[in-house]
């Protein structure tokens, strides 16, 4: 069964019980048990038969298979139903940024960085977003910030030093790339840096 087919199963069970319960309501000539506010009331919860971690469990699936329009999908309607859950939020700025999408991508990890300032990986994510756009002083900081969390990550140490080279500060960057070989010897790319760099 596809995935769409799944949905439509779902979302035909939901509506048959629906109209279940407003066909008993109108036999038992009351309206107890019955929301009766307006659609605009209702939250997503209300037209989905799936919750938000069988959404982001599904969303992982098609992101691991490549399906990133469609990952990006579930991990909207997770976010509609929990909304500023940050693991959702950075997922989906991920997503956006590999389609090539950085402005909304930033959108969304500035938003998950507001609600788990402590994840590097978000930080290095901002980072590598302001780098690309040539904003070197707010990814420096970003990249401070990742450091200070954890500075036994080599990503970040690399990462750091790509910034460096881009900012013309090759000492600091050397600096960095030994950083990243310390705390990962066989990290390939570091190394390969520091090679150019003399």
């Amino acid at each position: 069964m596809t995935l769409f087919q799944i949905l439509m199963l779902g979302a035909s069970a939901f509506f048959a019980f629906k109209v279940y319960e407003h066909i008993k309501t109108l036999k038992d000539g009351g309206s107890e048990g019955i929301d009766t506010s307006s659609h605009e009331n209702k939250t997503a919860n209300t037209f989905s038969p799936f919750d938000p971690e069988a959404l982001v469990i599904k969303a992982d699936e098609e992101f691991e298979a490549g399906n990133l329009q469609k990952a990006y999908a579930l991990l909207n309607e997770a976010n509609a139903k929990k909304a500023q859950n940050s693991d959702v939020l950075y997922k989906m700025g991920y997503i956006l940024q590999q389609l090539g999408d950085n402005e909304e991508a930033l959108r969304y990890y500035k938003e998950a960085l507001e609600q788990d300032k402590e994840n590097e990986f978000i930080h290095n994510s901002i980072a590598s977003i302001y780098r690309a756009k040539g904003e070197f002083v707010s990814a420096k900081m970003h990249l401070r910030a990742s450091l200070a969390i954890d500075d036994k990550n080599p990503i970040t140490s690399y990462n750091y030093g790509n910034l460096l080279v881009d900012m013309k500060h090759l000492d600091e960057a050397k600096e960095m790339y030994k950083k990243a070989l310390e705390l990962k010897d066989d990290f390939k790319e570091a190394r390969e840096e520091l090679e150019k760099l003399g």
